[in-house]
């Protein structure tokens, strides 16, 4: 039985004036979101308002905030707490290697999730608690100890182990919830709001990262707020605190989630031609109650065994560790090709963020981080470190501009154009600044950072929306059940931010032993060479829905 919109309210006709115009006026008042329901039973969200969007997106902004932050301070925390260099690779190993192998099982989870509050709201909530954890931990782990145990040289090891497990849990934690959060942004928009909640992610994602670097280059030890709290860090873990928990509450209130439950068997009958991940504004009017007597009526006439079936159906696709393995394995081609592509422009990125700094101060300024802290050639190298990190505000900063000039260049030149041309621009920026290092030139080319970060943000993602709807599309042409292929969109965006972490394990491996060997220059030519490879990736491997 397949139930449409139309036949649904024809089946309604006995039902009395009274209770229709009840019925009407509680859904005007009601302030979850109503989908209209296609002719698969799949629910189509309704338009967002631009306040919704932005609303939305201020999560973007609190995480890239706290990221810049850690940029900033990560370093000088762990050299003040004495970590060993032989535990360094051990730090920034940990979170990536957990997040590549958990994030496809939550973001499977998250598809399957019944929580009342929605599917991703939770994760994104739980998320957003570690993360401020994390920040806590490793900001604060030292007075913590302090605070706590006597001895100094218990200190030392307590303080090191804390500020250990802070940056690995904040790491875990703001690399995990990309993917509940652009998830969540395809499960309550339509396709036009996804295009345009994409590009004020990757707006507020610049302009987050710009603010928290200008906020960490700023000297809080001579504020009044430094000279009440404990040390330069406490200062720089209130404001951090402050605007993550502000900007993920607006984030959860911005747009309602319909959850993925049903609690009654006619709610079951209704939506048997559906999967049940899906989103159903019908559910609601059902649990109202004025539908339960009409909606036993059509079930009395239905074919015996149709509940029985939907049951059956519903435990098939109970999620187990052995069907995500599955789903994971036969992810189609494209989608395949596209985490290749984003691996691609990941490792580019990150061999070039990472070591950004470090590349100013030695190659660029001449500087040696080795030398005495008094010596010249220390003073240079701090200087070159601190011009670095006014290179990556133009960054985020120039990100934040880009990601408005994608919508203005999408109707021209397309996906493929913008993909290509962020891949195309990174390569040649980072290649001119390994080759002419100068201190005017690099700044400049900075901004060729912002195109190839606002890119990474929006383009695969808005792919992979692409990659649903048209597959949507085809099942509504051939008359298939929807969800018969079993995927969601959880699982798809936890596959496609996996490639982060991946790209960081890669790195982690293999970039330190060449940087011992060779030096910083050597990560802005490897970031050169795999963003003009992975440049060619884009424009012969990766499919476009026309």
């Amino acid at each position: 039985m397949t139930l449409t919109k139309e036949s649904f309210h024809g089946a309604l006709l006995p039902a009395s004036g009274a209770a229709k115009a009840d019925m009407d006026g509680t859904r005007e008042k009601e302030e979850a979101p109503r989908q209209a329901v296609v002719r698969t039973g799949a629910a189509v969200p309704k338009r967002r308002a631009v306040g919704r969007l932005i609303m939305h997106s201020m999560a973007m902004f609190g995480r890239e905030f706290c990221y810049a932050v850690e940029a900033a301070f990560v370093t000088p925390v762990l050299l003040s707490v004495g970590l060993p260099k032989s535990l360094y690779s051990l730090v920034w190993l940990i979170s990536p290697i957990l997040g590549f192998v958990l994030q496809p099982v939550v973001g499977s989870a998250s598809d399957h999730c019944t929580c009342s509050w929605g599917r991703r709201r939770p994760y994104i909530l739980g998320l957003g608690i570690i993360m401020l954890l994390g920040m806590a931990l490793y900001l604060n782990g030292d007075v913590m100890i302090s605070a706590f145990i006597a001895e100094r040289d218990k200190q030392r090891t307590w303080a090191i182990v804390i500020t250990m497990l802070g940056v690995v849990l904040f790491d875990f934690a703001a690399d995990f919830i990309d993917g509940p959060i652009k998830a969540y942004l395809f499960d309550v928009c339509c396709h036009q709001d996804k295009e345009k909640g994409l590009h004020y992610h990757a707006l507020f994602t610049g302009l987050g990262g710009a603010l928290g670097y200008l906020t960490g280059a700023m000297d809080w030890g001579q504020t009044l707020l430094g000279y009440t709290l404990a040390s330069e860090f406490q200062v720089i873990f209130f404001f951090a605190a402050l605007v993550f928990i502000i900007c993920l509450t607006v984030h959860l209130c911005s747009i309602a989630e319909v959850p993925l439950r049903y609690e009654n068997d006619e709610a079951k009958f209704l939506l048997e031609e559906t999967e049940p991940h899906r989103y159903h504004s019908i559910e609601e009017e059902i649990r109202n109650g004025p539908l339960k007597s009409t909606c036993t009526e059509i079930k009395a006439a239905a074919k015996p065994g149709k509940c029985a079936a939907v049951s059956r159906t519903e435990v098939s696709r109970q999620m187990t560790l052995k069907s995500l393995l599955k789903t994971l394995l036969s992810m189609p081609s494209h989608y395949r090709c596209l985490c290749v592509s984003h691996l691609f422009g990941w490792m580019a990125f990150l061999s070039n963020m990472l070591f950004f700094t470090d590349f100013m101060g030695q190659v660029v300024y001449h500087g040696n981080p080795y030398a005495p802290h008094n010596s010249t050639h220390y003073l240079t190298y701090k200087a070159g470190v601190e011009m670095g990190c006014w290179g990556l505000c133009i960054n985020a900063i120039s990100s934040s501009v880009y990601s408005y000039l994608q919508k203005v260049l999408l109707p021209y030149i397309g996906l493929k154009g913008l993909y290509f041309m962020g891949y195309l621009l990174f390569g040649l920026g980072t290649g001119l600044i390994g080759l002419f290092p100068n201190v005017y030139s690099t700044l400049a080319l900075c901004s060729l950072f912002g195109v190839m970060s606002s890119t990474l943000y929006t383009v695969p993602f808005h792919l992979i929306a692409e990659y649903h709807r048209e597959e949507e599309s085809q099942k509504l042409q051939e008359g298939e059940q929807e969800g018969e292929h079993g995927r969601g969109k959880g699982i798809d965006c936890a596959a496609l931010t996996c490639m982060v972490q991946l790209a960081q394990i890669i790195l982690g491996v293999g970039l330190g032993l060449l940087v011992s060997v060779a030096g910083s220059a050597v990560t802005i030519i490897s970031a050169s060479t795999v963003a003009l490879a992975g440049c060619c990736f884009v424009a012969f491997c990766i499919r476009y829905v026309d």
